[in-house]
């Protein structure tokens, strides 16, 4: 992603609905906007993320993607691979000519990198946006996702925090 100092956005990221879910949890879907020029997801991620409606932040990511739902033009083929969403994503990637694809599954992520795909993950984006002083600090968001189950390394998570001089989860 660009430099911390500067304002330039980032173009194109499509995103998967693991750190949609991050996101919409951290109530910081807006760090989309603030980052990129452009947000996408296909119609896999779609469903994904408007399945449960009983969800609390259902509504918030409903809004926030319904205009923005792309569908994918190939045969999508990597299903063996990965899941229908992920899969979706790497193909909107390729066919949108993206910038960034926004996921946290490693193993998604690997496949997408090798075939050129940019990644970042959840914790990346709130990196970069702690960079550009987007977001105050790290340290009480990464305690919300914990907190909310959502599944990160402590080790990454405390790295992280380290580089930004935030202390450490425990």
């Amino acid at each position: 992603m660009t430099s911390a100092s500067s304002s330039k956005k980032n173009g194109l990221v499509i995103a998967d609905s693991g750190a949609i879910f991050s996101l919409a949890v951290l109530e910081q879907l807006e760090l989309l906007n603030a980052l990129f020029d452009d947000i996408a997801i296909p119609n896999a991620v779609w469903q994904e993320i408007t399945l449960d409606r009983t969800v609390s932040f259902y509504s918030r990511m409903r809004s926030f993607f319904k205009e923005r739902v792309r569908s994918v033009k190939g045969t999508n083929v990597l299903t063996p691979l990965m899941d229908y969403g992920e899969s979706e994503c790497v193909l909107l990637c390729k066919e949108a000519a993206a910038d960034f694809l926004l996921i946290d599954d490693r193993k998604a992520r690997k496949i997408a990198e090798n075939f050129g795909i940019r990644c970042i993950g959840t914790i990346g984006l709130l990196a970069v946006a702690r960079q550009k002083k987007i977001i105050p600090a790290l340290l009480p968001l990464f305690e919300i996702l914990l907190h909310n189950k959502r599944f990160y390394s402590l080790e990454m998570l405390n790295a992280v925090l380290a580089q930004h001089n935030e202390g450490r989860l425990d």
